[in-house]
């Protein structure tokens, strides 16, 4: 009798705390049922990463905490993506993972497999008008594994949103074309370099721009190096042809990809401080002057903020879209894209500490109007005015450098990136036509972006979705590629080979099956 008492106590209290569960999902009570509000720290990926964080007045927080009962605590990651992988992974060691983060698809399965990371599937039907919006079945088919969904996924970067910029400017001053193939583009690197394209007698000036910015499907010398491999038909991580899939890196293509690299930085026609550069030092260079070829992001590049430091420093300056070089067989790709997401993971400490409802809350109020405009746009009347097509805009604003175009005001729209979804609305108001502010010509980075999908690209539909190296053969190829293009290694075709073994041995071949396989499974490979 004892034992069966025990056992209706179990089952009476499973059943009050299922009640409880219930009643909070419905409620703004606090986790512990209370009326306290609910703290939810977040970590996000900043709208524009050289502004500072929302300020402590924010009318966000306050709605926030009125409507929703909860206090949001919001701490921007790292613009880097290593460094962001660095700090979330860092966290996750030491379990102290916030309650809400973003996440790069890697430490994101790695914290799984570590039991860090909840499964959100009870939260989709928490926030309908959200889900609707951004968590299509694509989207939650991207987070599931083995039967759970463990991340929010949400409409990420604009699918080719990036291009080979070139100084028109300095392609006038110098009497230079356009260049076209693998030969024109050396020959106009070294040009900018030694024939001083801004005339101003000082030997301050490069060919190419660059930074080593690397993901899982842009692995080796990274994205930002991409048009130069895909003139041979080596951008990427992957090759997801049907006819020759599998890691770039173990054909010949990358070798020939990487040969051409290697004489640019040979010319000494490259920004040698593309070996230290991070993603701000980087736009911070171009808007100095300081080179002449680059791949660049549309908005980080045309939009007003952005542009306006250039314009400033050179207001008779002038970048211009180009098709990326041809190679020696015709090939040529701005670099590989696919369907991007923004992963949102939530920490298994915040649903054991019951905070998946207010979590969920706070979701969906960021898609409803009020907050899709308030993180999107700021304040309307103040920082924006809606036009006659119900479109955000800064035309008309009783104070114009109040408007949400302006650098002063990008920490109020810092987490935009968790509202948007890439709708036509969000297109136009994002990218509005201005005039810049010194030089009075006309920019558009809408009309920059659609330039940009213009130019040819490699799909690399499901890249993202393979899998990923380990540790110890993440360092191997990545170090490797840096040690050839720096000269700490001699690239020969024999050297090389002989690294590829030394790589194929400590599991590169075994990794290359492997995705293969799982391109074949995931139906990616055209």
């Amino acid at each position: 009798m004892k034992k069966m008492r025990t056992i209706k106590k179990m089952v009476f209290l499973a059943i009050a705390a299922g009640l409880l569960f219930i009643s909070c999902s419905k409620s703004k009570s606090g986790s512990d049922g209370s009326d306290a509000p609910v703290t939810i720290e977040l970590w996000y990926g900043a709208a524009v990463t050289e502004a500072g964080p929302p300020p402590t007045d924010w009318k966000a927080f306050q709605i926030i905490k009125e409507k929703l009962n909860i206090i949001l605590i919001p701490t921007a990651l790292p613009s880097n993506e290593s460094d962001q992988d660095v700090k979330v992974q860092a966290a996750g060691a030491s379990n102290t993972l916030p309650d809400l983060f973003m996440v790069r698809r890697d430490p994101w399965l790695n914290l799984i497999r570590a039991g860090l990371i909840a499964p959100v599937d009870d939260l989709y039907g928490l926030m309908p008008t959200r889900t609707r919006l951004q968590y299509d079945s694509d989207s939650r088919a991207f987070t599931t594994v083995n039967g759970k969904s463990y991340g929010l996924a949400s409409p990420g970067t604009i699918a080719k949103n990036e291009g080979v910029l070139i100084r028109k400017d300095w392609l006038d001053k110098l009497g230079l074309s356009i260049p076209v193939d693998t030969e024109d583009f050396l020959a106009v690197m070294e040009a900018f370099t030694f024939n001083d394209p801004d005339g101003n007698g000082r030997d301050d000036t490069y060919g190419y721009g660059a930074f080593i910015e690397i993901n899982n499907f842009e692995e080796g010398v990274g994205r930002r190096f991409d048009p130069l491999m895909g003139a041979f038909g080596a951008a990427g991580t992957w090759s997801m042809s049907a006819a020759d899939p599998g890691l770039n890196v173990r054909k010949p293509a990358y070798y020939e990809g990487l040969s051409y690299l290697k004489r640019i930085i040979d010319a000494k026609a490259i920004d040698p401080n593309w070996v230290s550069y991070g993603k701000d030092d980087f736009r911070a260079a171009w808007k100095q002057g300081r080179f002449g070829v680059m791949r660049e992001q549309n908005a980080a590049f045309a939009a007003e903020a952005n542009y306006a430091p250039f314009d400033k420093n050179f207001p008779n300056g002038e970048w211009i879209v180009v098709d990326p070089p041809k190679g020696p067989t015709g090939k040529q790709s701005v670099g590989v894209y696919t369907q991007a997401y923004r992963i949102y993971a939530v920490s298994a400490k915040a649903a054991q500490d019951g905070k998946g409802a207010a979590i969920a809350r706070l979701l969906e109020w960021m898609s409803s109007d009020e907050g899709y405009y308030l993180l999107g746009w700021g304040e309307e009347g103040v920082n924006y005015l809606l036009d006659e097509n119900g479109v955000p805009t800064v035309e008309g604003l009783p104070d114009a450098k109040l408007g949400f175009t302006q650098p002063e005001i990008q920490p109020l729209t810092q987490l935009r990136n968790m509202v948007f979804y890439n709708g036509e609305v969000e297109l136009v108001a994002r990218y509005p036509t201005y005039k810049a502010p010194t030089s009075g010509k006309s920019m558009s980075a809408l009309a920059v972006l659609r330039d940009m999908q213009s130019r040819p690209w490699t799909p690399n539909i499901g890249g993202d979705a393979l899998p990923a190296p380990n540790a110890d053969l993440k360092r191997f190829y990545e170090q490797g590629v840096a040690e050839f293009l720096t000269g700490r290694r001699t690239l020969t075709q024999d050297n090389w080979a002989a690294w590829v073994a030394e790589f194929d041995k400590l599991g590169g071949l075994e990794w290359d099956q492997k995705g293969v396989q799982a391109a074949k499974d995931g139906n990616y490979l055209k």
